[in-house]
């Protein structure tokens, strides 16, 4: 799946999930967690659907804020784990 493709799924599910994402229509850029656009429960729907939506696992260790900064930076996690499941 081209990065285009995963930025925008993570993009609409973003704005379908959290409600005050759509109300600032948040940027791709914009940090999700420091902005309380996401919380800690939040964190594990993004995680839920990481995980069904593009078939990789995030571990433990994977659950830091720097995973879930922003919506380009949630793409640049799904690719390296995609990459790490293919490869």
């Amino acid at each position: 799946m081209a990065p285009d493709e995963i930025q925008a799924l993570i993009r609409e599910f973003v704005l379908r999930q959290f409600p005050l994402a759509k109300k600032r229509q948040v940027q791709d850029n914009e940090h999700l967690l420091e902005n309380g656009i996401v919380d800690s429960l939040g964190v594990l729907d993004v995680v839920t659907f990481l995980e069904e939506r593009f078939h990789i696992k995030v571990l433990d260790e994977d659950l830091v804020p720097e995973n879930f900064k922003d919506i380009e930076t949630l793409t640049r996690f799904v690719r390296q784990r995609s990459s790490a499941v293919e490869g």
